[in-house]
């Protein structure tokens, strides 16, 4: 009988033979389930009815199996990531798992990460010029001080991603949602953003001069002490956006009035603020 056990058992974990966390569960079970068959038969049981009773008493297993094993591989598929200091320029990291990757001091330039999923990876001090970042998840990425021009970042999640002191210069930003990312002190004169929603982004200080924003969704912005010369906002919308009036030079205040809103969206409190500042607001829909 106890054959039968184990031949009831094999077939229970057989979908996820090889699985180490599902084989350890496995090998505990079947011993547990091989005494208590024993205790039964001593109480007096016949074996069939001890073979079932066993059986019984384990319950609905096979959704815990399924947990485990799915967890398990889900850890396997992980790349332990230790890149730093290395040569790996036009490498392809294109769908790959990297939690926590460390690619620090690396010459990445051409590299392909491409719907990898980078969550909380640092790229600190890494030559990344021209690499492809479309799609991937940049969750708490750091991206700190680096020279980003012509990388690619469409579509990427971009959550409390640091991109504060990057040079930006013809990096691309499309079909993206910036959620709480740090922008300050990048230079960002020729980044290409399109059809883009800013939600809590942080560009204190950074050189936005001549930009193209038109078009798209800002929503709780700062943009203290930014460089706006010429920025474009043309039929944008604009919630709880920063523009601070305190401190402000009369160099700040001229470039306020080089800025166009036409046909841009903005709630009371914004539009208050910019009306303060003097800027030109001829052609905006207070919301």
């Amino acid at each position: 009988m106890n054959e039968k056990l184990n031949q009831y058992i094999n077939n229970l974990f057989a979908p996820y033979d090889g699985v180490k966390s599902a084989d350890e569960l496995k090998a505990d079970l079947l011993t547990d389930l091989q005494q208590r068959f024993a205790e039964l038969k001593e109480d007096g049981n016949d074996e069939e009815t001890a073979f079932h009773m066993t059986i019984d008493s384990i319950g609905d297993i096979e959704q815990t199996i399924q947990e485990i094993a799915s967890l398990s591989r889900s850890l396997e598929r992980r790349v332990v990531t230790n890149f730093n200091a290395s040569n790996l320029k036009d490498s392809d990291f294109a769908g790959v798992t990297a939690h926590e990757g460390k690619f620090e001091g690396s010459a990445l330039s051409g590299s392909d990460f491409s719907g990898a999923d980078l969550t909380g990876s640092s790229f600190k001090s890494s030559d990344v010029q021209k690499a492809n970042f479309d799609g991937a998840n940049l969750t708490d990425c750091s991206f700190f001080a680096l020279n980003l021009s012509g990388a690619s970042f469409n579509g990427s999640v971009l959550v409390r991603t640091n991109f504060s002191k990057s040079w930006l210069a013809g990096t691309r930003f499309i079909d993206a949602r910036l959620k709480d990312v740090n922008l300050t002190l990048s230079y960002l004169e020729k980044t290409i953003f399109k059809n883009c929603i800013f939600d809590g982004v942080d560009f204190r200080s950074s050189d936005l001069t001549g930009l193209c924003l038109d078009g798209m969704t800002f929503i709780g912005v700062k943009f203290d002490k930014a460089a706006l010369t010429n920025v474009s906002f043309r039929g944008a919308t604009l919630e709880n956006v920063s523009f601070p009036v305190s401190t402000m030079s009369k160099k700040y205040y001229r470039a306020i009035k080089t800025i166009s809103f036409d046909g841009a969206m903005m709630d009371k409190l914004t539009y208050a603020a910019l009306k303060g500042m003097e800027a030109n607001l001829a052609g905006v829909t207070v919301i």
